[in-house]
């Protein structure tokens, strides 16, 4: 007769491996730019994420990846999604700076444009493999946003070249 560990540790395994997908959202790679390009914008600027994703989970991802955020909004303290205006507005109540003080820097067009309806400052940054090898999507700025920059390290040198 099999020993029952031998039966139970297959499994096991199956639901081990079902846990780690599903935490492998709390822990995905950030860009290879994002942190050296976070702490040059850290230099002179309050930085943090607009997210529709949940606070804890931003914290948790920023903590296991080293983000150096000044802030963190997730949709749950905005109590709506991007691109609702209604976000954006939120997100600049909280931090209590004029809209126009305020830059949504994304790949997302569409996030893009309702920040500026909003009052923000724009920035898009391409991200071609965000979603796959099959992106279609943002692959592009569509519109004249206030800046566009290769990534986030060129955001901030850019930035730094404005004196803004």
């Amino acid at each position: 007769m099999p020993c029952w560990r031998a039966l139970y540790q297959p499994a096991m395994q199956r639901v081990t491996d079902i846990v780690e997908l599903v935490h492998a959202w709390h822990r995905p790679p950030p860009w290879p730019d994002s942190v050296p390009g976070l702490r040059a914008l850290k230099a002179d600027y309050i930085i943090g994420p607009l997210s529709n994703a949940h606070t804890a989970l931003l914290l948790e991802m920023s903590k296991s990846r080293r983000l150096p955020w000044d802030v963190i909004i997730g949709s749950d303290i905005t109590r709506t999604y991007k691109p609702d205006p209604a976000a954006y507005r939120k997100t600049v109540e909280l931090l209590g700076l004029p809209p126009g003080e305020v830059m949504l820097v994304a790949a997302h067009n569409e996030d893009l444009q309702a920040a500026r309806m909003s009052g923000l400052a724009t920035t898009f940054i391409a991200r071609p493999r965000e979603h796959g090898s099959r992106q279609v999507l943002d692959l592009e700025p569509t519109s004249d946003w206030d800046v566009v920059a290769d990534d986030i390290e060129d955001l901030a040198r850019r930035l730094r070249r404005r004196g803004r």
